[in-house]
């Protein structure tokens, strides 16, 4: 009887008990489901943002693809229309002499030119002259008579660079742009600090945001004028102050071959003198001749271009010196520099060569060689020298 009752006591706790352990077996089955849904989602959404990353990094390389494409193409654009610019002004070039050997033609030439035509032609000129005397302020009338002396300020070891005031303003800092590819100016307080041993650790730095090319850079007016390094004949306009772009131009034609043939380093050299900025360079389709091109210093825009009749060839350098072009030749060997080419944009002076000006007491070559109008003296850097010039001058 009492068995029978543990009995009749014990099955509904054992059912119970039963029922609780399927119960919690059915949980445990349901977490673990839960468990590997949650697993595979995560491995899932793992897989996406992977994806995902990779999609963007495609992208990443494929706009920098495009950006690279579209500068290449602005560049192409912009040297094309460099160089139609450049053929038209040929093509006007050659159009005048056309016009002009037309117009003195023998008359057995079976040709009949009208008087009416030829006054108009040399009336063209003269107006022509006139607004180039005007632009060059004519009353630039010295001429350069000899090189007096030279002064070696010092030798920093660089076989190539320049060195420069700004004529421009009025302090007396000192400008060194080392090498011939550099992108760092050091700006010194004036000529005595500049001379010191320790000089560069006295130097201000100015980094550029783009590399120069050859020595032909000038400074003028707060502004570094520099061709741009890895560009055919891009011209940078550079505030020092504020150390920011200002300007960019093309120079037609330029770039192609060296300005001078002993400096191969440099395509474009700018030059000052009284009447503002001018830029030197050579031309295949010149014969190597060096063509001349007055640059308006604010708006960096073409004034006018002269094809002169100074070779290239054996030339180390060039400068400007009121309106007129003198340029600096040498031995391949290194000799003495001797200006043989001299040429007067305003025809007040014959072009000549082989004036018989030398420059004194010196055997080896110069790198670059710059007028500075305000001193009436050359700055020049030969053989790693820095030097001055000066100059003896007269009237025209």
């Amino acid at each position: 009887m009492v068995v029978w009752q543990v009995h009749f006591l014990l099955f509904p706790l054992l059912t119970s008990i039963i029922g609780a352990a399927q119960d919690l077996m059915q949980d445990a089955a349901l977490l673990s489901y839960i468990d590997q849904r949650f697993l595979s989602l995560e491995r899932k959404l793992e897989k996406c943002n992977q994806d995902v990353l990779e999609y963007v990094e495609e992208f990443r390389d494929f706009s920098k693809t495009v950006l690279s494409r579209l500068a290449g193409l602005n560049t192409d654009k912009a040297e094309v229309k460099s160089e139609v610019e450049h053929l038209l002004t040929r093509i006007e070039h050659a159009q005048r002499d056309i016009d002009y050997f037309g117009s003195v033609t023998d008359s057995n030439a079976c040709v009949e030119v009208h008087e009416d035509l030829v006054k108009q032609q040399l009336l063209e000129e003269a107006e022509e002259k006139k607004r180039l005397k005007l632009m060059l302020n004519a009353s630039c009338d010295h001429v350069l008579a000899g090189i007096k002396s030279l002064k070696v300020v010092k030798k920093t070891g660089e076989k190539h660079g320049s060195w420069m005031k700004d004529p421009g303003k009025k302090h007396t800092k000192i400008y060194l742009l080392s090498g011939s590819v550099n992108d760092v100016i050091l700006e010194f307080a004036n000529i005595m600090t500049f001379m010191e041993n320790n000089q560069t650790l006295k130097a201000r730095r100015v980094p550029l945001p783009f590399p120069w090319e050859g020595t032909g850079h000038i400074i003028y007016q707060g502004f570094l004028f520099y061709h741009r390094y890895g560009s055919l004949n891009e011209i940078i306009k550079f505030n020092i102050l504020r150390r920011t772009v200002t300007e960019q131009m093309l120079l037609p034609g330029a770039g192609r071959i060296p300005a001078y043939q002993l400096s191969p380093q440099t395509k474009i050299d700018l030059a000052v003198d009284e009447q503002g900025l001018w830029a030197l360079h050579a031309e295949p389709e010149t014969g190597g001749n060096i063509v001349l091109t007055k640059i308006n210093s604010i708006s960096m825009a073409v004034e006018h271009t002269w094809d002169t009749p100074c070779s290239s060839k054996d030339a180390e350098a060039a400068f400007m010196a009121c309106n007129t072009l003198y340029v600096v030749y040498n031995s391949p060997s290194g000799g003495t520099s001797r200006i043989q080419c001299i040429y007067d944009v305003l025809d007040a002076l014959n072009a000549y060569s082989n004036p018989g000006l030398r420059f004194p007491k010196r055997q080896g070559s110069h790198s670059t060689i710059h007028y500075n109008p305000k001193e009436k003296q050359l700055f020049a850097w030969g053989d790693g020298s820095q030097i001055i010039y000066k100059l003896h001058t007269e009237q025209k």
